[in-house]
């Protein structure tokens, strides 16, 4: 079971669905949402230097190639980071088998159904092409940076952020940041089974991620990031 079962009982999901309604921008953080021997599985396959590679987005196209990213000016980049390639052959799929039976159960219905009681609203992937695209990987080195942006997209009613580094310096930087309202920027730190979910639409969820400190960043900064949408 992915799931810690006492995180996710009703009295819990009450508390979640207050907090969220009570915040600019609509956001919970769970800390232990997930089974933490589990993790540690999914981290021993992510701390590979293999299947990663380079994803650079710019404000006015995503998914630049590195070609086009040469001469996109630094104000049009607003992603530069390594996403995690599925393995495609027999025995690397089997070697990984932890991380893509996660990603899998961040996309299973179980887990739909979780987030539409969280959100009251009905979370499905009936009509999302490539659903698993939607749910990945992610690492983050003193070079990278995610900067200003919005999530919300036409049906997109939920963003998740895990966070996986089992030790994180607090000097490291790595912190997610909120615009908020009023001036009042929210910044949530990136530790260990810390889960972030977001209305993308609500007030003052635009996003970024400060930058790492490299003197104290241990390499890389990883988290799975997942949206979701209603029918």
């Amino acid at each position: 079971m992915w799931l810690n079962e006492e995180q996710v009982s009703d009295s819990a999901i009450r508390l979640y669905r207050a907090k969220l309604t009570s915040t600019s921008p609509n956001y919970v953080v769970i800390d232990n949402l997930f089974d933490e021997a589990k993790l540690n599985d999914v981290m021993n396959v992510l701390s590979q230097p293999t299947h990663w590679q380079t994803q650079t987005h710019s404000y006015s196209e995503l998914y630049v190639d590195q070609s086009k990213w040469h001469e996109v000016s630094d104000e049009e980049r607003f992603v530069q980071r390594d996403s995690w390639q599925r393995p495609t052959s027999i025995n690397n799929s089997s070697r990984a088998k932890p991380a893509q039976d996660f990603l899998a159960f961040l996309r299973s219905q179980t887990f739909l159904s979780l987030l539409s009681r969280v959100f009251n609203v009905h979370l499905t992937d009936i009509n999302v092409g490539e659903p698993e695209i939607n749910t990945n990987f992610f690492r983050l080195g003193s070079a990278d940076f995610v900067s200003l942006h919005a999530d919300d997209s036409p049906g997109r009613e939920v963003c998740l952020l895990l966070y996986l580094n089992k030790t994180w310096n607090t000097n490291a930087g790595g912190e997610l940041v909120f615009l908020g309202k009023d001036d009042k920027p929210v910044t949530i730190a990136p530790l260990f089974n810390r889960c972030v979910l977001f209305d993308p639409a609500s007030e003052g969820s635009e996003h970024w991620v400060n930058k790492l400190n490299a003197e104290h960043a241990a390499g890389y900064r990883y988290n799975v990031t997942s949206w979701y949408w209603s029918e």
